[in-house]
């Protein structure tokens, strides 16, 4: 079967802007990608990472780094403030080469993230 470069979300709530819990967090919903997509270190190709306004204590991408993911290119950018929006909140886009169809990867949404996308829960 052949693999194809896909991608899939994720996103994740902090109680407070410290670089434990943003670490914390950001580990614990890479592990859950990782795990219901089956993927592989190997599999990665690129992964984004967003903050809201209100994180700024550590890069998210230092998680990925702590995972050992040493040789993914891993780009970190900040959230448009929008009236209303999640607050403390940490996004994710990883870009996989995997043989699994679109509707077989499951994006992962923890804590209060879950109401960004309850169509997919």
């Amino acid at each position: 079967m052949s693999t194809m470069v896909r991608a899939v979300r994720g996103a994740t709530t902090v109680e407070e802007n410290s670089a434990e819990a943003i670490l914390g967090a950001t580990g614990e919903m890479l592990r859950r990608i990782m795990e219901v997509n089956r993927i592989e270190v190997g599999d990665l190709v690129s992964v984004i990472f967003s903050m809201t306004e209100d994180l700024n204590a550590v890069f998210p991408a230092r998680a990925a780094r702590e995972m050992g993911w040493n040789r993914i290119p891993l780009m970190c950018c900040r959230e448009i403030e929008v009236p209303g929006s999640l607050a403390r909140c940490i996004r994710v886009l990883i870009h996989f080469h995997t043989s699994l169809p679109p509707h077989q990867l499951a994006p992962v949404y923890l804590r209060e993230a879950v109401r960004l996308r309850e169509d997919l829960i």
